[in-house]
C-alpha cells in the first residue's frame, strides 16, 4: 500500500471519521477550500488507488472508506520499516530505546503482556 499526500491523509481522515460521503459533504469539512474539481480529483484518485470505493446514487456517487485508519497505520509503519531499517522490527524497538521513546521497563511490560497472551 503507498503512502498518503498530506492532502490524501486529511481527506482519508474525514471519511474514517465521518463514513461515507458525497463530493459535497466531504467539501463541507473544509468550507470554500479546495474548489468541487479539485476535491473530487484528490478523491478519485483514492479511490483508483483503492483506499475508498463508491456507489452511485442517481448522477452522484457516495465514496467510503475501504482502507481502515487502523490498516493503513500497520502498513505505514511496515514500510518504514522495511524501507529505512532493512526489515528488522528489532532495529526499530532499539532505535525507541536508543531515543528514549521507550524504556526497558516499557520493554518487560511488553514481553510480560506477551507472555500472557494479550
Amino acid at each position: 500500500m503507498r503512502q498518503l499526500t498530506k492532502k490524501e491523509k486529511e481527506i482519508m481522515e474525514f471519511f474514517w471519521d465521518r463514513g461515507p460521503m458525497f463530493i459535497r459533504e466531504l467539501q463541507g469539512c473544509y468550507g470554500k477550500e479546495p474548489n468541487f474539481s479539485t476535491l473530487s480529483t484528490q478523491v478519485h484518485t483514492l479511490q483508483v488507488d483503492g483506499f475508498l470505493d463508491r456507489e452511485a446514487f442517481g448522477s452522484n456517487y457516495r465514496y467510503f472508506p475501504v482502507v481502515s485508519a487502523d490498516e493503513y497505520c500497520n502498513s505505514s509503519i511496515h514500510g518504514l520499516i522495511d524501507e529505512y531499517l532493512g526489515s528488522s522490527y528489532s532495529n526499530a524497538v532499539m532505535g525507541f530505546v536508543k531515543n528514549e521513546k521507550l524504556s526497558v521497563d516499557d520493554l518487560r511490560r511488553i514481553i510480560d503482556k506477551i507472555e500472557k497472551g494479550q
